[in-house]
């Protein structure tokens, strides 16, 4: 196995899984890619090999690997590769432009970026302006020649110390610039063994997984989970309704992970096709849909249940902690909510200005807490100090409430709170009202300046022909909200601006319409 360093005590990183399962598990199938199966001796093996060229090349504990490409087998061996070599992944959304990147590789201050030769270009338009970035490996004849290339300097490839930072991950930036999270070694092995028991991930499971690896979603929940169970999964290069429901229909799988996006698309599948609902749909071996990273309408989360014969699971994280709060796997999955906390997790709603915990039913701040929080944003000090309570509690910025049997309702993120004459209005539960109107299929709530009431509450609906008047939308509010929460203001799209885990970025539809 490539003489890799390592002690056979009980892991402690996600570095020590992998060479664990190599040693126990040598030819199970841990990844397939594009067809091809890579058992978990493989998977270290050419995990291996790159972690040593990245030796050759200099790199030092703690120095920074961006990866900025598409999802690939590469994507892993980079990943894995930078991981055994005590670098640190930045990881970097593979649509981004030059500002966005720019901006990560800068701040995180990287001095490799392995990239796609899609990527490449972009990259190119700023090389000048990244001082630290010193090597740049792209996939193809690149990678080939920097894996097999020679030095004098020969390095030995092992597991890092819990403690040591693991990854970068850059916040959304839906409400401001994107900040660098640190998630450390320990972070990401307990989150991923407190979801493997929450959901009972075992090695008979197979994951098929079509989310993007440079989110947490996709890599530190899918890939992860796939590892400490000793599981397998089926990776693709992104998410194709037709695929995916092909793919789900083979009864290779047992596990399916997504964004709400990804369930409305199936469900559209089925109209494309012609299918008569369940009594047509055959999934053999399924016993899991999870959804995240967005809220899931309830509409949505019926429709696919009347639709597929499943329940999805709704569960609830962020970039810096990686999963919270779960509904559970044997009980009841309260559309709407997102669940209790995972096991050895902690969570709770706090007043915005006395910090302390809410009754039940009413609205606050999520505060969580446990060894899957982060250990703080890169080089931020200050602002992590003021993210954190002297307790350990990390103050999410996202609104939620809990109900008597502890099912917690997201409300919005905290900077999204529309205030209006004095009341507060909460965007989501507009939303849920307004996706209820017949033929609304997307729709988004936020608030802009009002000379009057300081803000007023304006929507963003994308809908089916025949459009309704902003009239019968306003008035379909009052009949079911307080009047101060119906939209003052409705605004017809074609589509809602999404980042690529499917989130609305409202700050980009108050900009579009602050004119009007």
């Amino acid at each position: 196995m490539n003489n890799v360093n390592d002690t056979n005590s009980e892991p402690a990183t996600m570095i020590q899984v992998l060479i664990e399962n190599a040693r126990t598990v040598p030819d199970r199938t841990a990844i397939i890619w594009e067809g091809e199966a890579v058992t978990y001796r493989e998977m270290l093996d050419l995990a291996t090999s790159f972690g040593r060229a990245l030796l050759r090349a200099m790199l030092g504990a703690g120095d920074r690997v961006a990866l900025y490409m598409d999802n690939s087998l590469s994507y892993l061996v980079a990943y894995f590769g930078t991981l055994l070599a005590h670098g640190v992944v930045v990881l970097i959304n593979s649509t981004y432009r030059q500002t966005e990147l720019a901006h990560i590789i800068k701040d995180s201050g990287a001095r490799f970026c392995v990239t796609g030769e899609r990527q490449l270009p972009e990259l190119e338009l700023i090389r000048n302006r990244l001082v630290d970035l010193q090597t740049v490996i792209t996939l193809g004849p690149s990678w080939d020649k920097f894996i097999s290339g020679q030095s004098m300097r020969e390095g030995t490839v092992s597991s890092p110390p819990p403690d040591a930072p693991a990854v970068i991950g850059y916040t959304s930036g839906t409400t401001g610039r994107s900040k660098g999270a640190v998630l450390l070694h320990r972070n990401i092995l307990a989150n991923a063994r407190n979801v493997c028991q929450a959901w009972e991930w075992s090695a008979t499971d197979h994951l098929l997984l079509m989310l993007p690896l440079f989110h947490v979603h996709g890599l530190l929940v899918g890939i992860s989970g796939t590892l400490v169970a000793a599981a397998s999964c089926e990776l693709h290069a992104g998410f194709a309704a037709g695929v995916a429901f092909d793919r789900l229909q083979s009864g290779a799988f047992t596990l399916f992970f997504g964004v709400p996006t990804m369930y409305s698309r199936l469900i559209s599948e089925i109209e494309e096709r012609h299918l008569s609902a369940r009594a047509t749909l055959e999934l053999p071996g399924m016993r899991l849909f999870v959804s995240g990273s967005a809220a899931l309408s309830p509409k949505t989360f019926a429709a696919f249940q009347d639709t597929f014969g499943h329940t999805i699971l709704e569960r609830y994280g962020m970039t810096e902690t990686l999963m919270n709060l779960t509904n559970p796997l044997h009980g009841e999955r309260r559309p709407g909510t997102v669940g209790r906390p995972f096991p050895n997790q902690e969570a709770r709603i706090v007043d915005l200005h006395s910090r302390q915990p809410v009754q039940v039913g009413d609205i606050g701040e999520i505060e969580v807490r446990g060894p899957h929080v982060f250990a703080g944003y890169f080089g931020q000090p200050e602002t992590t100090a003021a993210s954190f309570d002297a307790e350990g509690w990390f103050r999410t910025g996202d609104l939620g409430s809990i109900s008597s049997d502890g099912y917690v309702t997201i409300c919005g993120r905290a900077k999204e709170l529309i205030i209006t004459g004095g009341l507060n209005v909460y965007p989501r539960e507009v939303e849920e009202v307004l996706q209820q109107y017949a033929g609304v299929r997307e729709v988004a709530v936020f608030g802009m300046p009002d000379p009057d009431y300081g803000e007023r509450v304006c929507a963003a609906l994308v809908c089916d022909d025949p459009q309704p008047t902003p009239e019968d939308v306003i008035q379909h509010c009052k009949a079911h909200l307080a009047s101060f929460k119906k939209p003052r203001t409705v605004f017809f799209m074609d589509s809602l601006p999404r980042n690529a885990m499917g989130k609305v970025v409202k700050g980009e539809l108050a900009e579009k319409f602050k004119a009007r």
